[in-house]
Order: C-alpha cells, then structure tokens, then sequence
C-alpha cells in the first residue's frame, strides 16, 4: 500500500517541482474533487488550471502520517506537507488524499488540503 501511495505521490512532487500542470492533472482521476487553498474544482482542468496559476519554484515536501486501505481498489494517506517559494514564506498544511485504482492505475480521486 505504500509503494503505491510514494509512488504517485513522488510523480505529483516532480510534476509541481517542474511546474509542469499538466502532468500532474494526468495524477488525478477524470472527476476527481480537488480543494487546494483557493475553491474546489472537479476534474483535470480545475488541477491543470490550480497548478498554472501556482508559482515557478513552488515545492512540496512531505511526510505520510497515516493510511488506510478503504477497499481493494481504494486508498486514503493523510500527509503533512510544506510548501515552499523562492520568494516567500513556507506554507505548512494538511492533505487528505484518496487514490482509486482504475484502468490507467492508480489515481488520486480526492484531494484536500487544510491549513494548519
């Protein structure tokens, strides 16, 4: 279970480090439910569009807190993660995310993050 979650979660660190947003839509699911720090969108549009308007050098950094298989094809990881800029302070917050196992493998289908 936690090969797979630092699997995908390793892609979407390189996909944000490389500020490549379209590359870290294709993590998610078609109608996956994303709540960065700005309102929630649906689907990989609102990702692509939530990570374009992020800044270049924006980072995460993260450390598993907890996870739980949900199903066979379904997994929750809750994660600390720090954000960091080149130009401004880091931004500690929570994420919850949850990754389904589909035809293209696994994907995150929910992500919400919370501001400590």
């Amino acid at each position: 279970m936690n090969d797979i979650l630092y699997d995908v979660l390793a892609q979407w660190k390189s996909a944000i480090d490389d500020h490549d947003p379209q590359r870290a839509a294709a993590l998610f699911t078609k109608d996956a439910i994303f709540q960065g720090l700005h309102p929630y969108g649906v689907g990989r549009d609102a990702v692509a569009e939530y990570y374009e308007s992020q800044p270049v050098g924006l980072s995460p950094q993260y450390k598993l807190l907890e996870t739980r298989g949900l199903g066979e094809d379904t997994l929750l990881a809750y994660l600390a993660v720090d954000f960091s800029f080149t130009d401004r302070p880091t931004i500690p917050v929570n994420l919850l995310v949850i990754l389904r196992r589909t035809d293209d493998g696994w994907l995150i289908s929910h992500y919400q993050v919370s501001r400590l």
